[in-house]
């Protein structure tokens, strides 16, 4: 066998042949490859259901997949999509939804599946980082817990991590859908 330390061993043709990790994994690769993870299966089914949603609605756009962590993250992009983002991202989270629940039917387990549409929740995500830094900053200069507005669990979850990244804590308080973060001064 090859020494390999930065690459991925495929078997192939009964002989270990190195293959770059893939950052992320495309539908192709998804299926041609095996072992699939539970998580490729999980961002596999998610695909064909959402191509099957552009058909119905007769929308372009591409499927690109990844995992993260413990989650498959699926994205479409191209075409004229924006729409299907809605307000404030209701429309998409509403697909992230009933892709859930689509690969849950076939799975039969819970999916935690991150669905981004034209790139709306990686732009929110990077905003929302911004927002528990600069949080952060005015609670450690202050000296006073800073509120934030409410958030949806996923928004509430990007700050809290940048939050931890600036070194201080923070606690989400109210009940849905007026759920908001908290960040803490030290001490």
């Amino acid at each position: 066998m090859s020494d390999t330390t930065a690459a991925e061993t495929t078997e192939v043709d009964g002989t270990d042949t190195p293959t770059p990790a893939p950052a992320r994994v495309s539908r192709e690769t998804a299926r041609g490859t095996a072992p699939v993870s539970q998580l490729e299966k999980e961002g596999d089914i998610a695909a064909d259901y959402l191509e099957g949603l552009l058909d119905i609605a007769d929308l372009d756009g591409d499927i690109d997949m990844d995992v993260e962590g413990d989650r498959a993250l699926v994205s479409i992009v191209g075409g004229d999509i924006e729409h299907l983002v809605g307000d404030h991202g209701q429309v998409l989270d509403a697909l992230q939804e009933l892709t859930r629940l689509a690969v849950t039917r076939e799975t039969g387990d819970r999916s935690r599946l991150m669905l981004d549409v034209a790139g709306h929740r990686e732009a929110r995500r990077q905003a929302l980082t911004a927002l528990g830094t600069e949080a952060a900053t005015r609670a450690a200069s202050s000296n006073e817990p800073v509120r934030l507005e409410p958030m949806t669990p996923f928004e509430r979850k990007v700050v809290h991590d940048a939050v931890a990244a600036a070194g201080l804590t923070s606690e989400s308080e109210g009940v849905e859908p007026r759920r908001y973060v908290v960040v803490l001064p030290r001490g």
